[in-house]
């Protein structure tokens, strides 16, 4: 929430910065951002973990992650949902680095305004995150809230695909939205579906699992993102793909249409694990999702 907070502002207040654009504001605002980063990060590592000679001394032998992870790993469809974990995530997160080129390139938005779409996808994130933690206290499935943040996230992307050829910022616009709430909708539902796990003693394992899934996938995909945009593109705007597609926004859509697919694929591979529910096992009551409900 509070990275998604920090994206909101940052680039609300970017915006405004860049509203009057030069090469040169845009270096003070980058080197600023720099600094801003720096100190908030100092701040945040400030006494966060003392040393303590005597823990290490005292330490207790310990299995290795070997056979830790052969443990978790063997449980029923934990494989299909790491699986999913990381589909999903990366097809959310193909289009980070070329959304705001499309929004200038294609859509012809000024540097302002497609600064701000960082703004409403983290914003529409944040309502994903309220309205599923809302499902999810009412004993909502979390492979369910997943799924219909695949949904959200299959409606965005085709409102960004159709907004060029109709000429439709605010298409685009909604369309952005929409894949924030989305993916925010899926990272809630998968990490309580990871945090309902049967851990065994192993539950920073499992959130570990988790987040290094996505992490991951989200990192090579806004890579290949960027490079498939580039390829494509230098290949239709050459001529190689016929006179149809030789445009610039050709790069863009394919890219998009991979993601699409790759959000169908995702729905494939959670269907199973929302039918049988052999993955999680929901508590008996659940009044409340917060904090508490994380693993100590």
């Amino acid at each position: 929430v509070m990275l998604l907070a920090g994206m909101v502002g940052a680039s609300l207040v970017f915006g405004v910065l860049l509203a009057d654009y030069s090469h040169t504001r845009l270096v003070q605002v980058v080197q600023g951002t720099a600094v801003a980063a720096v100190l908030l990060n100092g701040l945040a590592m400030w006494k966060q973990e003392p040393r303590n000679s005597l823990r290490v001394k005292q330490a207790a032998p310990r299995e290795s992650f070997a056979v830790h992870w052969q443990r978790f790993a063997s449980q029923p469809q934990v494989k299909r949902f790491l699986f999913a974990v990381g589909l999903g995530t990366a097809a959310f997160n193909m289009q980070d680095v070329i959304l705001e080129p499309y929004g200038g390139e294609i859509m012809k938005l000024g540097v302002s305004a497609t600064t701000q779409l960082t703004a409403l996808m983290a914003g529409g994130a944040l309502l994903a995150f309220a309205l599923a933690a809302r499902t999810l206290a009412r004993g909502g499935d979390p492979q369910r809230v997943a799924a219909v943040g695949v949904l959200f996230g299959l409606a965005g992307f085709s409102a960004v695909i159709f907004a060029e050829p109709v000429d439709a910022p605010s298409l685009f616009r909604i369309g952005a939205t929409l894949i924030g709430f989305g993916g925010g909708f899926f990272a809630v539902g998968t990490l309580s579906a990871a945090m309902a796990l049967e851990g065994h003693g192993m539950n920073g394992l499992v959130l570990g699992a988790w987040g290094a899934v996505q992490a991951t996938c989200a990192g090579v995909a806004v890579a290949l993102g960027g490079a498939l945009r580039d390829l494509v593109s230098h290949a239709a705007t050459a001529g190689w793909l016929g006179e149809a597609l030789q445009s610039p926004a050709t790069g863009y859509a394919a890219v998009y249409h991979l993601e699409l697919a790759m959000l169908f694929a995702t729905l494939i591979v959670l269907g199973p694990l929302v039918r049988r529910g052999s993955i999680v096992k929901q508590p008996p009551s659940s009044p409340r999702f917060g904090l508490a409900e994380f693993p100590g």
